[in-house]
């Protein structure tokens, strides 16, 4: 009897983006046809969540979680990380709703997972075949010295720490204490990535092409781009001061 196939969810996180939420969904289940979706909508008040029901209703392969309001990305994909894990899904993909995530990765994503040489695949802008085509160099300057500095802080070799098409084994995520996720922005990439290795994954980078959204404005700012500093600063402090604590009790 041949192996039975992974339960692949996608996760598409979505605030106000009833126009693409449709199409993404369409291209995502044409692009792998074997997976799920979960779409995670907080509260928009265009009626994104809505319309995502009445996808739900006619396609089996679509589901569906409301949040109240709007938390964060990090908390909406927490949330939906629980809820897979519960239903045993074996691959767990990260995708935003705004097609800044071309579909036509997936199969690269998925490819390392499949065949069982990573736990934790990044869907890569600063690898060799990597392309942010319509970046200015500012937008260009800011989101990879990001990455940069993430990298020598940490100490992690990974080229790009800030993008969020990323692809899971579940078995990593279970790895992850969930509920000590502290960051709710795009620094959340960041922590999950670092905690990832912490604990032992697997973790390669695949290229990508990352894409301006199709409809709507980037949620991105000033305050996002702070906390994930912020935030490096202080994984990397609770690392140093683990190990502090780790070598006093090795001397007594």
């Amino acid at each position: 009897m041949p192996p039975a196939s992974p339960s692949i969810w996608i996760i598409v996180p979505t605030y106000n983006e009833r126009e693409n939420v449709g199409p993404i969904v369409d291209a995502i289940l044409g692009a792998v046809p074997d997976a799920h979706v979960l779409i995670v909508d907080d509260g928009s008040p265009d009626g994104t969540g809505e319309l995502a029901d009445v996808m739900a209703k006619g396609n089996n392969a679509i589901a569906v979680m409301h949040r109240s309001a709007k938390q964060g990305l990090g908390r909406a994909y927490v949330a939906a990380f629980k809820d897979l894990l519960a239903r045993d899904a074996d691959i767990v993909v990260q995708i935003d709703a705004d097609f800044s995530h071309p579909v036509r990765f997936l199969p690269s994503l998925l490819e390392p997972l499949r065949s069982g040489t990573a736990d934790l695949v990044l869907g890569s802008r600063y690898v060799k075949g990597g392309q942010i085509p319509r970046w200015n160099f500012l937008r260009r300057f800011v989101s990879r010295g990001g990455s940069v500095f993430s990298q020598i802080v940490l100490l992690m070799p990974y080229h790009d720490l800030t993008g969020g098409f990323k692809a899971w084994r579940a078995a990593a995520l279970r790895q992850i204490d969930l509920d000590r996720l502290h960051a709710g922005g795009y620094a959340f990439q960041i922590e999950t990535t670092f905690r990832a290795r912490m604990a032992g994954a697997r973790v390669v980078e695949v290229p990508i092409t990352f894409e301006e959204r199709r409809v709507g404005t980037s949620k991105m700012s000033m305050n996002i781009f702070m906390e994930a500093l912020l935030l490096v600063v202080a994984l990397r402090l609770s690392t140093l001061t683990r190990r502090r604590r780790r070598g006093l009790k090795t001397e007594a």
